[in-house]
């Protein structure tokens, strides 16, 4: 149902395919987003310093995920919708700030924002749109985000460990209420038709969120390079780490990359399927993450002494690349190709003797697998003119 007053809020659906102006703008931040999330790794190179920055990863992907939904829904030309994405990319510029010490003396200030963007927007949304259906959606979004807020501010308050796991638990907590439709006792179960756009849409969404994650990688190989010189030995590195990224974009693009909007459509359940492939674009980002830095670890010391965080890093963003691709690859063609099974077999073989190798061994090395892959892809596109099975129709069961 909707409203006179809030018809004119909604896009039309021949715009909803196509990101506006605003939409490109807001994405903007989100270089920055990972540009600290980079330093923020960078920083703290270890096992618990990668969990961290996943939490804070799902987080700010959280913030990203949902207003692209809303933006989806909403006609960007309205006064009201674009106050309320400036709104957001201010919020989403100070959270972004607060990552490389977010897990020290600037947590509160993280989790605040958060929550002030997330439940600030659920509020807006829920008074803009009465009248119509997605006012649900908004309502519910309140609800779930304020119960979040507890762990995210306990957490605050509190630090190391401790403030982990409450962190932790509320991102588990939300996109488990995103994937079961942001339940509530004694109310009835959202319509996957109620949520926000998916389809073309998202696709084209979550196609520019990889872009983003490519510029960062751009962006640390760039910066690397300027403070570090034109030496041989950085020269070969810069060459080695951007043939690397520029091989990733190859992979990403090959078919299930651009076959995302179609097998959405075709989905028995395309608001679930939507939902998957926003969590194998998130595997993926996470990878470009590590991969931007390992690239400045590599061109920072090409030839330094061999340290096992070191090659983790550079082998263990092309792996989670690989990884979110191959998953993306089942959701839409429900199936696995051999070549990214075996890629990331072959990192895994060689992560014991790179552990004995200077960053720049190391770094080739991944990027080898890469071309392994795409030479694969090549021979099968050959081969297979057209994709092995359509896009769709992949059915993604509910339990």
């Amino acid at each position: 149902m909707t409203t006179s007053g809030t018809s004119g809020l909604l896009r039309k659906l021949e715009d909803v395919a196509r990101a506006s102006l605003l939409e490109l703008f807001f994405d903007v931040v989100f270089v920055f987003a990972l540009r600290a999330l980079a330093q923020q790794l960078i920083n703290n190179l270890t096992w618990s310093g990668a969990f961290q920055t996943l939490v804070l990863l799902l987080a700010i992907g959280w913030v990203w995920s949902l207003t692209a939904r809303v933006t989806g829904e909403l006609n960007p030309r309205r006064p009201a919708v674009q106050l309320l994405i400036i709104a957001t990319m201010v919020g989403a510029l100070v959270l972004s700030a607060a990552v490389p010490e977010a897990f020290g003396k600037t947590g509160l200030i993280f989790a605040v924002t958060y929550l002030a963007i997330q439940i600030g927007r659920s509020l807006f949304l829920a008074v803009l749109l009465q009248g119509h259906e997605l006012q649900n959606v908004a309502r519910r979004g309140v609800i779930w985000h304020a119960a979040t807020g507890v762990p995210w501010l306990a957490g605050a308050f509190t630090s190391g460990t401790v403030r982990t796991a409450l962190w932790t638990l509320a991102v588990a907590l939300i996109y488990a209420a995103r994937r079961f439709n942001y339940p509530l006792p004694g109310l009835k179960r959202l319509a996957g038709a109620q949520l926000p756009a998916g389809g073309e849409y998202m696709a084209d969404r979550n196609r520019a969120l990889f872009v983003i994650g490519l510029g960062e990688v751009i962006l640390a190989i760039g910066s690397s390079l300027t403070s570090r010189g034109f030496a041989t030995d950085q020269t070969v590195a810069f060459v080695v780490t951007f043939a690397g990224t520029a091989l990733i974009w190859r992979i990403y693009l090959f078919r299930a990359g651009e076959d995302i909007g179609p097998a959405i459509q075709a989905s028995a359940d395309p608001d679930l399927l939507g939902t998957l492939v926003s969590y194998a674009h998130l595997v993926m980002l996470a990878g470009l993450v590590v991969t931007s830095v390992g690239a400045q670890l590599v061109i920072d010391d090409p030839l330094g002494h061999p340290r096992p965080a070191t090659t983790v890093t550079i082998l263990g963003g092309t792996a989670l690349f690989l990884a979110g691709r191959t998953l993306l690859q089942y959701l839409v063609y429900d199936q696995i190709s051999r070549s990214r099974c075996i890629g990331l077999l072959a990192l895994a073989c060689l992560l014991p003797p790179m552990l004995l190798l200077p960053p720049l061994i190391n770094a080739l090395a991944g990027a080898t697998v890469l071309t392994g892959i795409v030479i694969a892809d090549n021979i099968r596109a050959r081969r297979h003119p057209a994709p092995i099975s359509p896009p769709g129709p992949h059915r993604p069961s509910n339990t």
